[in-house]
């Protein structure tokens, strides 16, 4: 059993390598080698493209980077999944559109407005998300409902 003062002394150690492991920590992670944010490569478009899915509300359907509403698809990695020219044709699409039941407004977005969100998803693509939004270990040619030849 620990006497008053050796309590007092493990308390206060704890306490203070417990801190310098918080600074340690805060300092390594605001450190410009372990920076994932990608902002140096924001452009103008890439700065138009958010303007418009903010002003827009995209947010309150879709999700990116796993914030925003789940009535719609997650769009973080969307061109790696369905490529420039998808999203080009859903953006700038006059008329109301209804994948698997769901319904999207037309924007109408005109080919500026369109190059400049699909250059904000080409930004998001690019941010090291330490493997969010990747599908891992995952053989899409295998079927879910095949059976192992093992058995």
């Amino acid at each position: 059993m620990l006497s008053k003062k050796q309590a007092r002394a493990f308390f206060l150690g704890g306490t203070l390598v417990t801190f310098l492991a918080f600074i340690g920590l805060t300092i390594f992670s605001l450190s410009k080698d372990v920076d994932q944010t990608n902002s140096e490569n924001i452009t103008e478009a890439v700065v138009r493209g958010k303007n418009l899915w903010d002003s827009n509300n995209c947010m309150g359907c879709h999700t990116l980077l796993g914030e925003g509403g789940y009535y719609a698809p997650e769009l973080t990695k969307v061109i790696d999944r369905r490529g420039k020219g998808y999203i080009k044709a859903v953006l700038m699409t006059p008329v109301p559109w209804e994948p698997n039941g769901r319904k999207m407004v037309a924007y109408g977005f005109d080919e500026g407005q369109a190059e400049d969100i699909i250059a904000f998803f080409d930004w998001i693509d690019d941010i090291d998300l330490n493997g969010f939004g990747e599908v891992v270990g995952v053989d899409r040619k295998i079927s879910p409902l095949s059976q192992n030849d093992d058995e």
